[in-house]
């Protein structure tokens, strides 16, 4: 049976990590609602821009028909409703998020996805680790930093 892995993916690293896990498919709407082709407001903050960001289940969707139990309507939210961080055109970042995956499949030893996805190993590192060096894993026993 197929894996996905549902939500929460917003960063580069993110999508590498998720198939690292066993993942087989990601969905990825938080991931593109940072750009600027994305439905959604820009919004100044004191550390640069965000981008509103609503999941499909959310109020403000207000997808009930795909969400309905039973006739009933939305009984309970089940989506999101926040922001993202702001990541500008989506050429770019997309083309930059598929060469770092492409990056750390080559660091790993793997050619495919489904080689990675069996052969990829993860390993915890310490809070200061992680902190000098950004989200640091160890696949098939070569640690790779992925940013």
């Amino acid at each position: 049976m197929p894996i996905c892995s549902d939500g929460g993916l917003v960063h580069d690293h993110h999508v590498a990590l998720a198939p690292a896990m066993g993942a087989d498919f990601v969905m990825m709407g938080r991931y593109f609602a940072r750009f600027d082709q994305a439905a959604g407001a820009k919004l100044p903050t004191r550390d640069g821009f965000v981008k509103e960001y609503w999941g499909e289940g959310s109020n403000r969707a207000r997808n009930w028909q795909c969400y309905g139990q039973g006739g009933q309507g939305l009984l309970f939210e089940e989506g999101v409703d926040s922001y993202v961080p702001y990541a500008g055109d989506l050429d770019e970042g997309l083309a930059l998020t598929v060469a770092k995956l492409r990056t750390t499949m080559v660091s790993c030893g793997s050619r495919t996805l489904p080689e990675f996805r069996s052969t990829a190993r993860l390993t915890l590192v310490s809070d200061q680790s992680f902190q000098e060096s950004h989200a640091n894993v160890t696949l098939r026993d070569t640690p790779v930093t992925i940013s």
